[in-house]
């Protein structure tokens, strides 16, 4: 079985800064693309940045220097640093990975169970 979790949630006032992590644990071969994806209540879920084993990253256009997508491969962890937080970034941000369990397995989607981001004064 393959699990991702995700900490570093909470609630910041505007302008203020946090740091979500994400951590793959289980039986996994290989680790492609991995992502943080937000669903805020009413909306549909939508991608925040992605990123891929080599490094390539790609953001939503509404957090593009603000936020900042990196990984540790070592660690099949994944992590978003968002800067000048605004209050419609609040949402519950999910982790999710494109990722193989087995060599020949077929490469998969995997999904965390989120955490709460508030941006509130």
């Amino acid at each position: 079985q393959v699990q991702l979790v995700e900490s570093g949630g909470g609630l910041v006032q505007p302008g203020g800064s946090l740091r979500l992590s994400c951590a793959a644990s289980g039986s996994i071969f290989r680790i492609n693309g991995m992502g943080w994806y937000r669903q805020a209540p009413g909306k549909q879920r939508e991608l925040v940045a992605t990123i891929l084993t080599g490094g390539t990253t790609d953001y939503a256009d509404s957090v593009k220097g603000r936020f900042t997508i990196s990984r540790d491969n070592r660690k099949n962890t994944v992590y978003l640093q968002m800067n000048s937080l605004k209050p419609e970034d609040t949402a519950i941000y999910y982790c999710k990975a494109e990722l193989m369990r087995y060599y020949w397995d077929p490469e998969g989607s995997y999904w965390g169970q989120g955490t709460q981001v508030t941006v509130s004064s």
